[in-house]
């Protein structure tokens, strides 16, 4: 081996032995980094006092792979619930994130369903007519959403107004945006019902954040038993419990 060769491979194993400290590192950095703290870099920095209980692990994305994606749903969410006085919004509420697992899963893919053709166009009393599968439909209408947005306000639809955001959506709403073998009001209705859902769903699924939802509404969500209500000719408050309080 001549010696330009014998340094070829010294630098590549060198480059592979240093990349494996630097993954190691990353992988084990929750766990060093908590005994030797995590000013490294700043000595001024002050360590996070966040405690572990903080820390939300279901708000991690399972089906998109671009935030800017994420972000045009996000928009789109608060929209169709947006925060006012009474409570939270879609966002605030983790609804977007209840979408996202949504996609990632059975919901998204259409599993269990039939998705074989002929494609025709039903009546509005006939369900799914499209041979998209429910991600598919998502991401379609997403897309058209930032482009529709780009040519009537040159601007992205996360930058725009609220009044005008709901121009658009609502153009979505009366199918006047062609898609490519969805209509738009398929997937405006499809977004409308993702939105719902995530905001009244069980919070064990992303969405309805400490049950704020139902706290506004007086769900008292669930409850193993109401025995001992029941027979009350007064209104009684009930503190709600999600499917997670029945964990033991």
């Amino acid at each position: 081996m001549d010696e330009d060769s014998k340094k070829s491979n010294m630098s590549r194993r060198k480059f592979i032995r240093n990349s494996s400290y630097a993954a190691g590192g990353l992988i084990g950095g929750g766990i060093i980094g908590s005994l030797i703290g995590t000013n490294y870099f700043n000595d001024t920095e002050q360590p996070s006092t966040r405690s572990s209980k903080e820390s939300n692990f279901n708000r991690a994305l399972m089906f998109f792979t671009r935030q800017s994606d994420f972000q045009i749903l996000s928009a789109a969410t608060e929209r169709i619930y947006p925060k006012d006085d009474q409570g939270p919004g879609a966002i605030e509420l983790g609804v977007p994130y209840f979408i996202d697992h949504e996609l990632a899963g059975a919901y998204g893919h259409n599993e269990r369903e039939y998705m074989k053709g002929p494609f025709l166009e039903g009546t509005e009393y006939q369900g799914y007519q499209t041979p998209l599968k429910r991600h598919a439909v998502f991401m379609t209408g997403i897309r058209a959403l930032e482009s529709e947005s780009k040519s009537a306000y040159d601007a992205s639809f996360v930058d725009l107004e609220g009044e005008q955001q709901d121009k658009i959506l609502k153009k979505f709403e009366n199918d006047d945006v062609k898609l490519h073998k969805v209509s738009s009001a398929y997937f405006f209705e499809m977004l409308r019902s993702a939105t719902i859902s995530g905001t009244y769903a069980d919070p064990l699924y992303g969405g309805n954040a400490d049950m704020d939802a139902w706290k506004m509404k007086n769900f008292p969500g669930s409850q193993m038993t109401y025995l001992n209500k029941i027979g009350s000719e007064k209104f009684i408050d009930i503190k709600p419990k999600s499917l997670n309080d029945h964990i033991s």
